[in-house]
């Protein structure tokens, strides 16, 4: 089961590259749905927000650590990140816990504090 996820989140496109961006967000979707079939990623999410001015949407990749390191690492993932900072504003990538995962992140950080001077 899936215990870590990679989160990409965007902004607004860039003005006059809307029609790439559809573009490269469909090759975005082909990828990862490839990559579940193939079982190389668990699943994966994709949300679009309503306007807010600062974010437009998300995707999650859920996988083991060992799965979304080798896809950070693949050729067409990379191609697909440097496709979209041209496209987007605020293009991020963060790593991070889900499932089983959250209790092993919870427990560092439970760790982290039984040695912090409490007030």
């Amino acid at each position: 089961m899936a215990d870590r996820l990679l989160l990409l989140t965007w902004g607004a496109s860039v003005r006059g590259r809307e029609e790439r961006s559809l573009e490269v967000f469909n090759e975005a979707l082909g990828y990862y749905g490839r990559l579940q079939q193939e079982g190389r990623i668990e699943s994966f999410d994709v949300v679009l927000l309503a306007p807010n001015g600062a974010h437009d949407g998300y995707m999650e990749l859920h996988g083991t650590a060992a799965q979304l390191a080798a896809v950070r690492e693949d050729e067409v993932f990379r191609r697909l990140l440097v496709d979209a900072a041209m496209i987007v504003d605020d293009l991020r990538i963060v790593e991070g816990y889900c499932n089983e995962g959250v209790a092993e992140a919870m427990g560092i950080y439970q760790q982290a504090i039984a040695g912090m001077p409490q007030d």
